[in-house]
């Protein structure tokens, strides 16, 4: 495929490094034990809130790499074009939204936030607040919603792939 139709090398590796930060997520949000008043964050949970503060990171690479980066044109038509742009911004909006939540609701709980289990974070709400634990509860269905509009992307890109049968997967793979 023609470089100039890609995205550049940055952008493609920031894309696939939020997609196996939040693979790893979901699979530590699923098994991770249920979280309670007096819960720790110990074990999947510690881990849950060092990928979560990790993907928050990479997605502010993200946005500020696409904000100074122009993506390679597309090839896509008007109402196509609208479509994936909304996608975007919701994937992008939730991408954040959904760690931000969960770092306001550890704040609530008084649990330290670290970039990376090193890098001290400061904390998003005050220790006990009502506030704080309702957007865990929050956090958990935009995450349930950010999951399906993730099922909605792929399922765009395998309709590129096999049903128009255009380069618009390939605009985004690795190699």
């Amino acid at each position: 495929m023609h470089t100039a139709l890609r995205y550049d090398a940055v952008a493609r590796l920031l894309h696939w490094l939020v997609v196996a930060l939040v693979g790893a997520q979901f699979v530590l949000g699923w098994t991770m034990p249920d979280v309670h008043r007096d819960t720790q964050p110990v074990g999947l949970i510690a881990a849950h809130l060092i990928v979560g503060t990790a993907l928050l990171a990479a997605m502010a690479l993200r946005i500020l790499w696409r904000a100074t980066h122009r993506p390679p044109a597309g090839e896509l038509s008007g109402p196509l074009r609208v479509l994936s742009s909304l996608t975007h911004g919701a994937l992008y909006a939730l991408l954040v939204a959904v760690p931000v939540l969960g770092c306001i609701n550890a704040s609530s709980r008084a649990w330290p936030l670290t970039l990376l289990g090193v890098v001290p974070l400061p904390a998003l709400s005050p220790a006990g607040s009502s506030f704080g634990h309702a957007m865990g509860d929050i956090h958990g269905v935009l995450a349930w919603a950010l999951l399906a509009l993730i099922g909605l992307h792929v399922a765009a890109a395998l309709l590129h792939r096999f049903v128009f049968r255009d380069r618009t997967l390939q605009r985004m793979a690795l190699w």
